[in-house]
C-alpha cells in the first residue's frame, strides 16, 4: 500500500494501530507456512521454561481463560503442547511444549525478520513498545 498524503498527520494511536494490524497481517501468513497461529505462537514462548498452568498462560498472555482453552485446544490437537493432571492440583492441568511444538516454535522466530520490515533503530522501536505495553499493562492489569 503506497503512503497516502494524509498518514504523515495520522495521530500517533492511527498508526501504531494500523501498523499493528499490518504485522500482526503478515505474522498470520508466514505462520501459517509454519503450522501456528499468533495466539499459538504466544503459548509456545510463554512454555518455554517448563510447564505452566492454563489459568497461568492466560493471564501471563493476558486473555481469558476461556480464549486460551480454544487456543489449547488446538495446539494440542496439531501436537505442539500436551496437557496432564496437575499433581499439586487435581482440578488444574498443566500445558507442555511437546518436540514439534518446540520445532515450530524454533521455525516461527527464525522467520521473524522476514515478517517485519527492518527499521533503522530496532532496539529503539522495542523500547519505545515495551514502554507502551507496560505503562497500558500497569493501568489495565495492576
Amino acid at each position: 500500500m503506497p503512503d497516502a498524503p494524509d498518514m504523515q498527520h495520522w495521530p500517533t494511536g492511527r498508526l501504531l494501530a494500523t501498523a499493528a494490524r499490518m504485522v500482526e497481517h503478515a505474522w498470520h501468513d508466514t505462520l501459517q507456512g509454519v503450522g501456528i497461529t499468533h495466539a499459538g505462537l504466544i503459548v509456545l514462548d510463554l512454555l518455554a521454561d517448563g510447564p505452566l498452568a492454563q489459568a497461568e498462560i492466560a493471564r501471563r498472555a493476558r486473555v481469558e481463560v476461556q480464549t486460551m482453552s480454544r487456543t489449547l485446544e488446538r495446539l494440542e490437537r496439531e501436537g505442539h503442547v500436551e496437557r496432564t493432571p496437575d499433581p499439586r492440583d487435581r482440578r488444574s492441568r498443566l500445558v507442555t511444549r511437546t518436540p514439534a511444538g518446540e520445532a515450530a516454535w524454533t521455525r516461527a522466530w527464525s522467520l521473524e525478520t522476514s515478517a517485519v520490515p527492518a527499521v533503522d533503530d530496532p532496539d529503539l522501536l522495542r523500547a519505545q513498545l515495551l514502554q507502551i505495553v507496560r505503562a497500558l499493562s500497569a493501568e489495565r492489569w495492576s
